[in-house]
């Protein structure tokens, strides 16, 4: 074996993470100069450079890239291995990594949360909470919980629900500039955008009796935190196009109504997504199936209630 020194694996993966042999020295309590003999050590025993060294920041070469791919795996499974040996009767220990949609997590997750370190006290949640989606693959993110259809093949995605986009505005707001009736009324109508995957949402996909028809909205104002369309709908502000899982709340309070009720609109999937070549630990998947039968008994009590007697 060539390898002797897991500790060099450690300073190859913080490296790679931080960019700097300063930054893995002060993840793991030590001087760059120790980071650096590590370094120098691990590249020796495997006759490759493993980085590209420069003044500002550290670049890992192709042989780096793949040790460093195999590495993280190994130490993810060993570290879930000394927590299943060490915990108490196997429980569940150490962080999860989750990022998720703002009003997602306010007006839903939240709770939910809560419920899983409650039953789970040897697990610590660590959330990342926003509509600028992160990268699984390279960002500190053990699961992602994203809207919309997928596109990356290097994930590996489990659909946690299916909702739609629906129009949604304040009865203050449609009682002062009244009430769209077809999705052409948007014309005359302050709309509401934000960004989702870096692109700021403008046309809005609408269709009845299998006929589908595209309208390009605008207003005073747009963000790239989707959470901020929700508040400025419940100010007055105007008309926004969201998801029903993120107004729940506001729904069944009446502080925000659903428009063109007799319209469809684009299925829109929720997955969690998790990186195809990287271990995941128990912690993480236990969280993913407690998050995917919560949204399975909420649908399930929904679907009870629109059902007719």
């Amino acid at each position: 074996m060539k390898i002797e020194n897991l500790a060099d694996l450690r300073v190859l993966v913080l490296t790679a993470q931080g960019g700097t042999l300063s930054a893995a020295g002060r993840a793991l309590g030590i001087t760059p100069a120790a980071a650096s003999a590590a370094l120098k050590r691990l590249e020796a025993q495997l006759g490759a450079r493993l980085f590209e060294r420069s003044t500002r920041a550290m670049r890992l070469t192709p042989q780096g890239q793949t040790l460093l791919d195999y590495a993280t795996r190994a130490l993810d499974l060993l570290a879930e291995g000394e927590s299943l040996v060490t915990a108490e009767g196997g429980a569940l220990v150490g962080a999860v990594r989750v990022a998720s949609p703002s009003d997602l997590t306010r007006g839903t997750l939240l709770p939910w949360f809560d419920d899983f370190l409650d039953a789970h006290p040897g697990v610590q949640l660590a959330l990342s909470v926003g509509d600028r989606p992160l990268d699984v693959m390279r960002d500190e993110v053990d699961v992602a919980l994203r809207y919309g259809p997928l596109a990356d093949s290097r994930l590996v995605a489990r659909q946690l629900a299916m909702s739609r986009p629906r129009l949604w505005a304040s009865p203050a707001y449609l009682k002062k500039h009244g009430t769209p009736q077809t999705p052409q009324d948007l014309h005359r109508h302050n709309c509401l955008t934000f960004h989702r995957g870096g692109r700021r949402q403008r046309v809005w996909r609408f269709a009845k009796q299998g006929l589908w028809t595209e309208v390009r909205v605008d207003g005073d104002r747009f963000a790239d935190d989707a959470s901020l369309a929700r508040q400025w709908a419940l100010a007055g502000r105007g008309i926004t196009f969201k998801s029903e899982l993120d107004v729940r709340q506001d729904e069944a309070a009446g502080t925000l109504v659903s428009l063109l009720p007799d319209w469809d609109t684009e299925p829109y999937p929720l997955h969690a997504l998790l990186p195809s070549g990287r271990f995941v630990p128990a912690r993480v998947r236990a969280l993913v199936d407690f998050l995917a039968e919560r949204f399975a008994v909420m649908a399930a009590r929904e679907n009870c209630v629109q059902s007719p007697p």
